[in-house]
């Protein structure tokens, strides 16, 4: 699915209204009558308050409350006085409600009435045109909403949330649901926004296909169809030879257990051999382990710096593998002999940050995959998630590499400037060890021949399928990583 910018939103909008053809104030009844039938459905017995601003989102908050009223629901409407007159829908919309209610005009807080906690909130005062943070009485309403105890349901986006850039210094409607039209915008992608949208509902209003088909878009959000398109059967005359050899370096003294997870992974990604470089102290806990998986020893308590990358398709390192001096030496002869794309995760990460030369030598279409802390330590603090998404855009640009940004939306971008996020996961999978069983899900699909992009697109959702299955299975607390791993099977099927 496309991620459209407001802008295209309104273009999107605009096309649609020109080429069904259909007058605008049509294009808003849809989308009170798709908005109507959720809440309804939801929300069959609720006292309705209706709070709207005076442009197009008003406008829909308007017919939203006549439908209602039509239908015999308790709602009352209020409008929050402004000095603009109001957009053209927004005034025929509220020609048409007046002779179902009287309009309560917000003046002032006392002219909103009390808030229970048996009412639902349907918030539709600036949607996703606002540019500014909310200030004056539009800030007291909000504040006023979100401190009372009703059940708050926003109309596209909650009212003070930026569609596609920061609202962390402003106040914002703190949603339990948002009801948004034809797709995700930005925003719901983005963790710091986590508590103002609450659960997201796409309500299909009918725009213009054809729009979405020739419209390019910067963000998109990977889902079942675009994985599939990409995932590629065995062929039933097969060897192991035709889905590669992979290196694991990974393990050291007390952390074996990351470089067992990400083993597994590994081999449960399809790839057709796994060698496992570990220190001396993990092989036999390794042999044991994963008996699918060969192994090779340098070094007694953490993994030393050996010679033969190239005999390999791929190759993965970090989980595990301590933070040691001599790993300096380790990456630097790794990127210097292996010029095919690598997997990097955890404390190899951690060791290019201690070295930042390290990164200009990273072999070209590699894939780093880091979490917040590990990215910050990489590239520098950022303000905001909207800052380290465009951080993560220019430094896959300028180090030819591919990012995943891990997180409840992973975001992948890379050096030709397509960027993604995750449609799977959940937040079981907030749990040590998940993150090594991703870096060997990945370097098992690199080994196997997928492109460094698609790799990381299956390798991310099939990850998070997992998770998923694993939640119903097990239920988000109590799942382990290795519980993920377990579900791999149920993810690729």
């Amino acid at each position: 699915m496309k991620i459209f910018s407001a802008e295209q939103i309104r273009d999107w909008d605009k096309y649609t209204i020109e080429n069904e053809p259909m007058p605008s104030i049509d294009l808003m009844e849809k989308a009170a009558r798709a908005c109507y039938n959720w809440l309804i459905g939801n929300y069959p017995t609720a006292t309705f308050k209706i709070i709207c601003g005076k442009g197009n989102n008003g406008g829909d908050g308007l017919a939203i409350a006549r439908r209602l009223l039509e239908k015999g629901h308790h709602a009352s409407v209020y409008i929050l006085e402004a000095d603009n007159q109001g957009s053209a829908d927004f005034k025929l919309n509220y020609q048409r409600l007046k002779s179902y209610t009287s309009i309560n005009y917000l003046r002032s807080i006392a002219d909103l009435q009390a808030l229970n906690k048996e009412d639902v909130i349907i918030e539709a005062l600036f949607g996703t045109g606002l540019n500014k943070p909310l200030t004056g009485l539009a800030e007291e309403v909000v504040s006023h909403i979100n401190n009372s105890e009703s059940t708050v349901i926003s109309i596209d986006i909650p009212s003070g949330l930026f569609a596609d850039n920061s609202s962390a210094e402003g106040v914002i409607i703190k949603a339990a649901y948002t009801l948004t039209f034809q797709e995700y915008k930005l925003a719901f992608m983005i963790a710091e926004n986590e508590q103002y949208f609450g659960k997201v509902v796409i309500l299909d209003i009918g725009l213009h296909q054809k729009y979405y088909e020739q419209t390019e878009s910067k963000y998109e959000l990977a889902e079942a169809s675009v994985i599939k398109n990409i995932y590629k059967p065995r062929k039933e005359f097969s060897h192991k030879g035709n889905y590669g050899h992979a290196l694991l370096i990974a393990g050291s003294y007390g952390m074996m257990g990351a470089a067992i997870l990400a083993a597994k992974g590994c081999l449960r990604s399809g790839v057709g051999k796994l060698t496992c470089l570990v220190p001396e102290t993990g092989y036999e806990i390794m042999q044991i382990a994963v008996p699918e998986a060969m192994c090779i020893v340098s070094g007694k308590k953490h993994v030393k710096n050996i010679e033969g990358y190239k005999n390999y398709a791929t190759i993965g390192i970090g989980p595990g593998l301590g933070r040691y001096d001599s790993h300096t030496e380790l990456l630097q002869s790794l990127f210097e002999h292996c010029k095919r794309p690598i997997v990097i995760d955890a404390d190899g990460l951690n060791t290019i940050a201690k070295h930042d030369k390290l990164l200009h030598f990273i072999p070209e279409n590699s894939i780093i995959t880091p979490h917040l802390k590990e990215f910050d330590k990489l590239f520098g603090d950022s303000s905001n998630d909207f800052k380290r998404i465009e951080k993560a855009e220019q430094r896959a640009k300028n180090h030819n590499i591919y990012v995943v940004l891990k997180g409840h939306r992973t975001f992948i971008t890379g050096p030709e400037g397509r960027s993604y996020f995750n449609s799977t996961g959940n937040a079981g999978m907030a749990t040590g060890g998940s993150g090594d069983v991703l870096t060997g899900v990945l370097t098992g699909l690199l080994a196997q021949g997928y492109s460094p992009l698609n790799t990381c697109l299956l390798g991310t959702y099939l990850h998070g399928l997992a998770g998923d299955i694993a939640a119903e299975r097990y239920s988000q607390e109590a799942m382990t990583a290795s519980d993920i791993i377990k579900c791999l099977p149920d993810a690729f099927k």
